[in-house]
């Protein structure tokens, strides 16, 4: 007689999930980056938009915007606005990169399983708004060079939304929303990388390649210095410039070879040490920079109706604020629909809608792609800017709204994600399983209970003290009876 065969029981994987303890931690700490680097992004746009409008500095900021400076005989004199979008934002593109590494070596791009998400999220959220532009175009007899454009996520500026809003996103929303602009800026590179790429120099592209071969063996020997590693940096993007393919290129094939992991005697690794330098720079310095000269648009009342007749702005437009939004819920309810994933029970669907509508807001990379789509047309790139910035404020407002209908529960999520009441420096949501942490909630409500039932205690004597004294004297008025 055969035994029974037991049957397995597979435990379908949470989307969404509660994060690890050092994941929660570090995606707390590059999220406070971020949101001041969104803070200073939108300061800076706001500051273009001022200064582009106001009759009596138009004149300035177009002088100073159109400024050139640097050597002409390595083909580096470029106007001041020229600077920011190929030099500055190659800093940004650098953090990029090394985040972009530490997630595919430590993060959740890590785990296949885990990875699927955000990947076929983001791929999802480009290809959507690629299409709805693409379609809007030619059925408005428009130019679909712009198809690019709306595939962007500004990370920084949707987490500036969040901080302004005040809104208590849980940090497993915060994470996928972190991952999905990860993934989404490594698709937006390569975009950059394969279709805004004319002409070559190969002899530049080689002598590149060549630069960042050097790089990896200096990292690989580990020679220190910022003297040896910046001037070298500098050398490499001059030459990836000066080789038709976009000079941010180089920024994320060098913040890609940094080490993500630590070796032993080490504390931190060489990407962490390197983006604590870095990160302030890049959120702080070049991306608002990059703003302060690519956001400075005339804005008047044909020029914003422009952008809903226009068909390559109402693309744009489209793209961010519908086509975002259906291909990032989209690809998410595809993914937990087709798998054995679930979504987490905290949570429901709306949250991802309202994470996917976020996801909308386009800046950086979207005026970058913007730039480079409508290259030698001024008009057409100022609208499509005025485009990207109109997408984005729609995006803004309709997230928040959403974001706050669900704020209340979302402020009981994070309440219960940050409560120790053991005191130890970890939330207990984190120790359920540990022994020592219930023995030490035992003793606190033990000596909470022994504290009740002394309280308890006097209380019952103190009635009955009183009890006792009525008989002999309540109720008598000069020793008889009242």
């Amino acid at each position: 007689m055969t035994a029974p065969r037991t049957r397995t029981r597979t435990t379908a994987r949470k989307v969404l999930g509660r994060l690890s303890l050092p994941e929660r931690t570090y995606v707390a700490d590059a999220l406070r980056t971020e949101t001041v680097g969104g803070v200073l992004l939108l300061l800076a746009a706001v500051a273009a938009l001022v200064w582009a409008n106001i009759p009596a500095l138009r004149h300035s900021y177009a002088t100073v915007a159109h400024f050139s400076l640097g050597p002409e005989a390595l083909g580096l004199h470029l106007s001041v606005a020229h600077w920011a979008s190929d030099g500055l934002l190659a800093v940004f593109f650098f953090a990029a990169g090394i985040e972009l590494k530490r997630e595919l070596v430590a993060g959740d791009l890590r785990d296949p399983k885990a990875a699927v998400l955000p990947v076929v999220a983001a791929l999802c959220g480009m290809a959507a708004p690629a299409l709805v532009y693409t379609l809007t175009n030619l059925a408005g007899n428009g130019s679909t060079q712009g198809w690019a454009v709306p595939t962007a996520t500004d990370i920084a500026f949707a987490l500036a939304v969040l901080a302004v809003i005040g809104t208590s996103l849980p940090s497993a929303l915060r994470a996928f929303l972190l991952t999905l602009a990860v993934v989404d800026d490594l698709f937006a590179i390569l975009i950059i990388a394969v279709f805004f790429t004319d002409r070559l120099n190969f002899a530049a592209l080689g002598g590149a390649a060549a630069g960042l071969a050097v790089f990896w063996l200096l990292l690989r020997k580990g020679v220190r210095g910022w003297y040896v590693y910046v001037p070298l940096a500098v050398v490499v993007w001059a030459l990836m410039y000066n080789s038709g393919v976009h000079a941010t290129i180089a920024g994320v094939a060098m913040g890609l070879m940094l080490r993500c992991t630590t070796r032993q005697g080490e504390e931190h690794s060489p990407a962490e040490r390197v983006e604590h330098l870095v990160r302030p720079l890049s959120a702080g310095l070049a991306v608002p920079l990059f703003a302060l000269f690519s956001a400075g648009v005339s804005i008047s009342g044909g020029a914003l109706g422009d952008v809903f007749t226009r068909p390559e702005t109402l693309g744009v437009v489209l793209g961010l604020v519908v086509g975002k939004t259906a291909g990032i819920f989209g690809g998410t309810w595809l993914t937990v629909r087709f798998t054995r994933a679930r979504l987490s029970e905290e949570l429901a669907w709306a949250d991802v809608f309202a994470v996917a509508v976020l996801a909308g807001i386009g800046f950086t990379v979207a005026l970058l792609i913007g730039e480079l789509a409508f290259e030698g047309d001024t008009v057409l790139t100022d609208e499509v800017k005025a485009s990207v910035l109109t997408g984005s404020l729609i995006a803004t407002v309709c997230a928040t709204v959403l974001l706050k209908l669900r704020n209340a529960r979302y402020r009981r999520l994070c309440e219960d994600e940050d409560r120790d009441e053991d005191s130890d420096g970890i939330p207990d949501v984190y120790e359920q399983d540990d022994p020592a942490y219930h023995l030490r909630m035992a003793e606190i409500h033990e000596r909470k209970a022994a504290e009740h039932r002394r309280l308890a205690a006097e209380r019952a004597a103190g009635a009955r003290h009183g009890l006792a004294e009525v008989p002999g004297g309540a109720g008598e008025e000069g020793g008889r009876p009242a």
